[in-house]
């Protein structure tokens, strides 16, 4: 296997697909020769994006629908014929301290960012169990970790990622399946820009990183890269921070 063939023959589903990490990370995906089932919203551009790709294929929906697991997987099993790696990556942040979050904030940020990654792996293991190996991949933050302000169901919903992960690398270990959590920094995308607008946060965020800097979606496609592929046979229930070493400079 060459070093362009990392995920030669797998079928990956990515799930935010049309921007940011999912982006990154689909192309990278399927430079390294995989078969992406794509999934993001309507009006996102998806289709005219991995249009050109000839392993690429695309679903847009509302990955909170009653039916959407059941159709992001009869989708790639009818197209792909197989599953091996699923990355759960669609998010939303929504800026709301405890006294400002309201009942339909909290219910949308835990819709999308744990109950769809609980039903959509739900509905991919027994595909996984029949190839006798697995890769799941469920996005989180540094926010599994720590606390924020402002943040108040976003930062508990990226905790509950964490435990979910922990949980189903327990459950799925006997299968061979693996299940492991990203952790991105600040990591310049179309979902955080509202917020990097902000002078004072972005040069917070530069300063924090070791490193200098605010990371890029590649850097994080880069680490999922790793846990998709065969180097990461015995890697399962790691929560993986890419933040430039962030998390650690107090």
């Amino acid at each position: 296997m060459t070093e362009a063939q990392k995920l030669a023959g797998k079928v990956a589903i990515i799930t935010g697909a049309a921007s940011g990490i999912g982006r990154a990370t689909a192309i990278l995906f399927l430079q390294h020769g995989a078969r992406a089932f794509l999934v993001d919203l309507p009006d996102q551009s998806l289709v005219s994006q991995f249009h050109d790709y000839d392993h690429a294929r695309t679903l847009e929906l509302d990955i909170t629908d009653a039916d959407a697991p059941r159709r992001i997987v009869d989708g790639a099993m009818e197209v792909f014929g197989g599953i091996d790696i699923l990355m759960n990556n669609a998010g939303i942040a929504v800026g709301a301290d405890l006294e400002a979050t309201t009942d339909e904030i909290w219910d949308r940020v835990m819709a999308v960012n744990v109950t769809s990654m609980f039903r959509i792996s739900r509905e991919v293991v027994p595909h996984m169990r029949q190839r006798g190996r697995g890769r799941i991949i469920n996005v989180g933050s540094i926010m599994s970790d720590v606390g924020g302000p402002g943040l108040c169901a976003y930062g508990t919903s990226k905790h509950a990622v964490a435990g979910l992960s922990k949980a189903m690398a327990v459950d799925l270990g006997q299968y061979q399946i693996t299940v492991n959590t990203l952790q991105p920094g600040a990591i310049v995308t179309g979902l955080s820009a509202p917020f990097f607008k902000d002078p004072e946060f972005r040069a917070y965020w530069e300063d924090k990183a070791p490193v200098g800097r605010l990371g890029q979606p590649e850097d994080v496609a880069k680490a999922a890269l790793f846990l998709a592929s065969a180097d990461a046979d015995f890697v399962s229930g790691l929560g993986f921070n890419v933040d430039g070493g962030a998390i650690i400079n107090f």
